[in-house]
């Protein structure tokens, strides 16, 4: 047998108990879950921005960005509701490369998954401790859902995990919305099919438990482009694009019609600069057509302090830009953000 293993890490009832959420942060938590599912059900016309790094790399300058992000939420709260991303799991295409906060508290160092798990839900914590804003962050490992169950507002399911059956299944056990992203093939048919896994209840494995889930109403599509047999970047956040989805919803009978657009990845051909084009454009389209406004709820966009990425692996850090995919700079994600607010007719 090829495995090491290591050490028995903590169950996520104990990491929670060692690090628990205070009242203030609960019931935080439930006000903004009811404001965003509001949004996902009908019952309010905001429109979400999640926004954030590429990874959740340092705990101090994650923090310094949401805390910038909760003073603009305050300017633009009539219109936007403004998620950080802070994603602590970072899938790699190859399996290589710096794998996320929850491997390496410090991407200079060796993996260390048990100061990972502390790690990461320390930086949750203290984000909305801080700023009152409760964030969203990917489940790459379905089995670390529970370890913050208590602190997410959103959830992403990547596009290489959408397919998987115990994503889709840990998805239906949970009670925030979940967006699940085209596959990179960017068959929109996988997709909905995922979704509609999701939104149904299950009985499975799960953390060496049989659970049974009602189901997440609340699970919904989130278009990130795709990448055809010759590698290349094939966008799907136009009109066309989103015309089309419209009427693949009508055809199933899934609740909450939702779409989020991803202007990065193969929406963007990785060209971070080309986020705010794309951002306009799904605005504008939106305000076109009565059923898109309907269905688009919100966006993301890769955004940090500095804009563009470095290396790991030098020896220095330049505060606040991304060490995985090229980000937005601040200044630029702030005027984004106040065209969107302009632009929610």
């Amino acid at each position: 047998m090829s495995f090491e293993f290591i050490k028995k890490l903590p169950t996520p009832e104990e990491i929670r108990a060692q690090y628990p959420v205070s009242e203030k942060v609960a019931e935080i938590k439930k006000e903004r879950d009811k404001i965003i599912s509001d949004v996902f059900k009908g019952e309010s016309d905001k429109f979400l921005v999640i926004i954030g790094p590429c990874s959740a790399d340092n705990e101090d300058a994650v923090c310094d960005y949401v805390n910038r992000l909760a003073k603009v939420q305050k300017e633009v709260e009539d219109r936007l509701v403004l998620i950080p991303r802070i994603y602590t799991n970072k899938p790699r295409t190859t399996g290589e490369g710096y794998k996320g906060l929850v491997h390496q508290p410090d991407p200079e160092k060796k993996p260390d998954l048990l100061a990972g798990l502390i790690a990461m839900r320390k930086l949750h914590i203290r984000a909305i401790e801080e700023t009152g804003l409760t964030a969203a962050d990917e489940m790459l490992y379905p089995e670390n859902w529970i370890y913050l169950t208590d602190i997410l507002s959103y959830v992403a399911i990547g596009a290489r995990s959408v397919e998987d059956q115990q994503h889709r299944l840990t998805v239906s056990g949970m009670d925030v919305p979940a967006g699940m992203k085209n596959p990179t093939s960017g068959d929109f048919s996988v997709m909905l099919n995922s979704v509609q896994a999701a939104q149904n209840g299950h009985t499975f494995t799960y953390r060496g438990w049989e659970v049974k889930t009602a189901g997440n109403e609340l699970a919904h599509v989130v278009l990130r482009g795709a990448v055809n047999k010759h590698g290349n970047s094939i966008p799907n956040y136009h009109y066309e694009d989103l015309i089309r989805l419209v009427k693949m919803y009508d055809e199933r009978e899934l609740r909450y019609p939702a779409a989020i657009i991803d202007a990065n990845h193969s929406n963007s051909n990785k060209q971070y600069e080309e986020q705010i084009r794309i951002v306009k454009e799904v605005m504008h389209s939106r305000n076109l057509n009565a059923r898109l406004k309907e269905l688009v709820k919100g966006v993301m966009i890769e955004s940090y302090l500095e804009p563009g990425s470095q290396k790991i692996g030098t020896g220095s850090h330049i505060y606040g830009k991304s060490i995985t995919d090229p980000c937005l700079g601040w200044d630029e994600s702030e005027e984004l953000i106040y065209t969107i607010h302009k632009m929610c007719e």
